[in-house]
C-alpha cells in the first residue's frame, strides 16, 4: 500500500529516538498537562516553555521547520476560542460596530486568547515530536506499561491500523474513476464530465467506501480472531529503564513541576 505518507514516524539516531518510548510518552503527557495548568498570562513561563519544546526539535533532528510546518495545522482550531477576546470580561480596548451590533473587544479577552493559542501550539510541537520519533507500536506498549486501560490501547491500535485500509480502499476507488474519466482536447470539456455529474460521482463513491470498509473490517476482524485475538496487544517483556532513562524523566518532571510552581506567582 502506498499509504507511508500516514506514517508520522521518522527514524533517526537521535539522542530523542533513543529514548524509551514510556520516557518519552510521560513526559510528553506531563508537559502538555504543564502547559494547561499554567496561569494566563505567565508570559515568561510561555517562554521557558517554548524554548524546551524548540530545544526539543533540535535534539531530535527533525529540524524545527520540519515541527513548525506540522503544527501550524493545528492553529485553525484554535479560532474556537476567538469569542473569548468579547466575552470576557474587564477594560475595553476596541468598539466593532457591526450593524444593530456593538462589539467590544476587551484586553483580558485577548490576553486570554492569546495565552490559549500559545499553549495549543506548543502542546501540538510536543505530540508532533513524540509521534515523529516513536513507531507506533512503541506507543502502544507504551500505554500499555503506563497502565492506560486495556480497550482504549485496543481501540487507538485498531483505528491506527484500519486508516491504512481505508485510504488504501480510496486510492482504488480513485484510480478507477481516473481511468474510466476520459480527456478531450477541447478546452471548454473538463475531464470526467460536469460538475454537478462529479459531485453525483463523488457520493457515490463515498457511499461505496463506507460499504467495502464495513465489509473489510468483518473479514479483518474474523481473520484476527481466527488468530487468537483477544482484544490485547502482545509484546515483548518491556526492558528495565537504563539509569540514564530515569535521570532524564526525574530531571525533566523536577523541571516541570518548578515552572509549573513559577507560574502560580504570576
Amino acid at each position: 500500500m502506498h499509504v507511508h505518507f500516514l506514517d508520522p514516524y521518522r527514524p533517526g539516531s537521535s539522542p530523542i529516538h533513543q529514548l524509551d518510548a514510556r520516557v518519552k510518552l510521560i513526559l510528553t503527557l506531563a508537559y502538555i498537562l504543564t502547559a494547561a495548568l499554567t496561569p494566563i498570562g505567565a508570559w515568561p513561563v510561555y517562554i521557558l516553555l517554548l524554548a524546551w519544546a524548540v530545544t526539543i526539535e533540535i535534539l531530535s533532528e527533525l529540524g524545527v521547520g520540519f515541527v513548525l510546518r506540522r503544527a501550524a495545522l493545528a492553529l485553525p482550531f484554535v479560532l474556537a476560542a476567538l469569542p473569548v477576546i468579547f466575552t470576557a470580561p474587564g477594560a475595553a480596548l476596541i468598539h466593532l460596530p457591526i450593524g444593530p451590533w456593538m462589539l467590544t473587544i476587551t484586553l483580558p479577552g485577548v490576553e486570554r486568547f492569546i495565552s490559549i493559542a500559545l499553549k495549543s501550539w506548543i502542546s501540538v510541537q510536543m505530540a508532533i515530536v513524540l509521534a515523529a520519533t516513536t513507531s507506533f507500536p512503541d506507543l502502544l506498549t507504551a500505554m500499555r506499561a503506563i497502565k492506560v486501560p486495556r480497550l482504549l490501547v485496543a481501540i487507538f491500535g485498531l483505528m491506527w491500523r484500519y486508516l491504512f485500509v481505508l485510504v488504501d480502499e480510496a486510492l482504488r476507488l480513485m484510480r478507477a474513476r481516473l481511468s474510466r474519466s476520459g480527456e478531450s482536447d477541447r478546452p471548454d470539456l473538463k475531464a470526467g464530465g460536469a460538475l454537478i455529474w462529479r459531485a453525483k460521482v463523488a457520493g457515490g463513491m463515498a457511499g461505496s467506501l463506507f460499504l467495502r470498509a464495513i465489509e473489510r473490517s468483518d473479514r479483518i476482524y474474523m481473520a484476527m480472531v481466527a488468530r487468537g485475538y483477544d482484544g490485547e496487544v502482545r509484546a515483548a517483556p518491556l526492558p528495565r529503564l537504563s539509569r540514564r532513562d530515569w535521570l532524564t524523566l526525574w530531571l525533566c518532571l523536577g523541571l516541570l513541576l518548578a515552572l509549573l510552581t513559577s507560574a502560580a506567582l504570576f
